[in-house]
């Protein structure tokens, strides 16, 4: 984003939601090393001609991978601008070619409560695997990417290394980390946040100043670096300022589907 601040390296990978490792911002940096990233696959299942289980290496075969710089809205009303390194989402889908009846995309992040022990607490209320999803043109968007780095450096584990989802104009939970599941659908996959808590968390999830989280306003947002004193707040924008996604949603009433 021109004329943008870029947040610091040490916030973006020190102040992550990923509860996979615990529900404190901090907890992620601390205890994803626990997390083995290095094999890893991803299985790739649903409405595809050429279903399959492919590994990052030759999934990232002949793709050209560029620097995005984005705006990443959390949708407890929190921001940053980071640059992630990656490719468009629709270069793997296209790989197995979708059938005709494929609507949907869901994406399932890792399960492995021994390296993961925010899968393990008894407190957590999350029927893991992590669970999200796109509509299928939403996927195909060219600012929807799969990243597999950031600050010119591969993913680390806390900001859900070695592959997540970047979809810039929604709140961040959608952007789902340590993906190993890809699933073309005809329905609409059930989102962990939005089965767990469906009147605060809607599937679409764009970035709507206008429609309220039910605790909290979504018309601003704190843009790191931000501190009690400092808190930086600015006003937050439709689509998180991603305007050429509108026509995604023309003719949907986005008050109601949120």
């Amino acid at each position: 984003p021109i004329g943008e601040q870029m947040t610091s390296e040490r916030d973006a990978t020190g102040y992550n939601n990923f509860y996979e490792f615990g529900t404190d911002k901090e907890a992620p940096a601390k205890y994803a090393h626990e997390m083995t990233v290095d094999p890893w696959s991803v299985n790739v299942t649903g409405e595809v001609a050429k279903p399959g289980k492919i590994g990052l290496e030759d999934m990232l075969a002949g793709i050209d991978l560029e620097e995005r710089i984005y705006r990443l809205r959390c949708v407890e009303a929190w921001s940053m601008v980071i640059p992630w390194i990656g490719f468009p989402v629709k270069k793997v889908i296209d790989k197995f070619e979708p059938t005709s009846d494929a609507r949907y995309v869901e994406f399932k992040t890792l399960h492995r409560p021994s390296e993961m022990r925010g899968q393990r607490s008894f407190f957590s209320n999350i029927d893991w695997p992590y669970v999200e999803g796109l509509r299928l043109d939403e996927a195909n968007h060219p600012l929807a990417i799969f990243a597999v780095g950031m600050y010119g450096k591969l993913l680390p584990n806390q900001n859900g290394a070695p592959i997540r989802l970047v979809v810039p104009w929604k709140y961040g939970f959608k952007s789902i980390k340590s993906i190993v599941e890809i699933r073309l659908t005809k329905r609409q996959p059930k989102n962990t946040w939005n089965v767990l808590q469906p009147q605060e968390y809607g599937f679409y999830a764009n970035v709507n100043p206008n429609v309220d989280h039910p605790r909290w306003s979504q018309a601003s947002e704190r843009r790191f670096p931000t501190t009690i004193f400092n808190p930086n707040r600015i006003a937050t924008r439709m689509f998180n300022g991603y305007d050429e996604v509108a026509p995604l949603y023309k003719g949907l009433d986005l008050t109601r589907y949120y």
